[in-house]
């Protein structure tokens, strides 16, 4: 890792743009380690992985005058003829249309583990939560999928109310992993939570 400090810019591999791009630290450490940072171009808040060649952006040569301009990109900027820009950008609006938006962990559970401890005294299993978080959050945004592809099925209406009423019944059986949530607004809400 390198060391840094909140606000810092650097470049890191973004796991939603799948690309070496400018980020802005978000959170380091108490030896002032890179922790977290947050994509400049899609905004996206992944944890550091000093990816791509990463190279601390210096300071303007007047900190006390305030910055103007937008920060740079990493990238060149978008021509007719780069379709990997384009391809990035179009990544990003289809996952916001879809509800595939970046989801983050509640703090207290950040770095933590879910440790599985079974009955029968053999050993135990410890799973990092961010990578259960992360399931949890791929089933949810394929549940969102689903419902999404039943509603604009050529279904009868009746069938298309028992399929929905199937995924509300799984969204209700989630809502145990609402405390995994930042966000309220992330949360699972089954038939009571509209």
């Amino acid at each position: 890792m390198t060391g840094g400090r909140a606000g810092q810019q650097v470049d890191d591999l973004c796991r939603a743009c799948k690309a070496v791009r400018r980020h802005t630290v978000m959170a380091t450490d108490t030896e002032g380690e890179i922790v977290r940072v947050v994509c400049d171009f899609c905004r996206s808040e992944h944890n550091f992985r000093s990816g791509g060649g990463v190279r601390s952006v210096p300071p303007p040569s007047n900190a006390a005058a305030p910055r103007l301009a937008e920060p740079e990109r990493s990238a060149p900027d978008m021509s007719a003829d780069e379709s990997s820009d384009v391809a990035a950008v179009l990544r990003r609006v289809l996952r916001e249309e879809m509800g595939l938006t970046p989801v983050a962990p509640a703090a207290r559970y950040r770095g933590g583990q879910l440790i599985l401890r079974p009955g029968n005294g053999s050993a135990d299993k410890a799973v990092p939560i961010e990578t259960f978080f992360h399931k949890i959050v791929m089933l949810r945004n394929r549940l969102r999928t689903l419902e999404q592809q039943v509603n604009v099925s050529g279904l009868p209406e009746d069938e298309k109310v028992k399929l929905q009423g199937y995924v509300t019944a799984c969204y209700g059986t989630l809502t145990t992993f609402n405390v995994l949530f930042a966000e309220t607004d992330d949360h699972f809400r089954g038939a009571g939570g509209d």
